[in-house]
């Protein structure tokens, strides 16, 4: 029976490679699936907000759908599904630029949308109604007092909700496994198969997981106190 050796993973350099090549891959996903989630909800939200009962109705679908069906579920259906749909040049191109990678940011983005736009859109209930009339009669067209003065305050308020979300979606990043993107989860379970060291090998990536995860919390909390302080002044 072997004992327990950390350092026969950790000072393989094969193994160490292959590791650091994971991590760095898991936060190419996570910042870039971060970003669109970001962007998109403020969209949505604004969208939403409009009085048209059709763009409510149709971002109250989009969030519904992404919010009902398991994220890996839409994993696969972009990277099997919808990849199959576009033309033979698209899908030679992808396949050339890790074409995983890619589906993987979108499918990850869209869905955390959803979720992007609740939170901001609870926050945007917090902002008193005056701010709204305010930015009007300061000539601010509708899009104009969403950008700068409605939705900042609103992203304030909703900083911790969006703070766990995005928690969430950087240890979602690990479902990229499933369609083939070489992220930390995938490297790791490549690591376990040729080391045959599992418990070794999965100590690793847990640990970066909770200390990548605990420095999000942490920073987020530092935004968070600082965004309340600025809308204190």
């Amino acid at each position: 029976m072997k004992g327990f050796d950390l350092m026969a993973v950790l000072l393989n350099p094969e193994f160490s490679r292959m590791l650091v090549h994971g991590v760095k891959m898991t936060f190419i996903i996570f910042v870039g699936s971060w970003l669109l989630a970001m962007s998109l909800g403020m969209v949505l939200v604004a969208i939403r907000m409009l009085p048209s009962r059709i763009a409510s109705g149709f971002v109250a679908i989009y969030v519904s759908y992404h919010r009902n069906v398991p994220t890996l579920v839409q994993l696969m259906l972009w990277y099997f599904g919808i990849s199959s749909l576009l033309p033979d040049s698209v899908q030679i191109w992808l396949g050339d630029h890790n074409g995983e990678a890619v589906f993987a940011v979108v499918a990850l983005g869209l869905c955390q949308a959803a979720y992007f736009s609740e939170d901001q859109r609870s926050g945007l209930r917090a902002v008193p109604r005056g701010q709204w009339e305010a930015a009007r009669a300061l000539g601010h067209s509708y899009v104009g007092a969403m950008a700068y003065i409605l939705l900042p305050q609103a992203v304030r308020n909703a900083m911790p909700a969006l703070v766990n979300h995005t928690v969430s979606l950087f240890k979602n990043s690990s479902l990229a496994m499933a369609i083939g993107v070489a992220e930390l989860t995938h490297a790791a379970k490549e690591v376990e198969n040729q080391s045959f060291r599992p418990f070794e090998t999965y100590l690793i990536a847990t640990i970066v997981y909770l200390v990548c995860s605990l420095l999000l919390m942490w920073l987020g909390h530092h935004l968070e106190q600082r965004s309340r302080m600025a809308g204190a002044v």
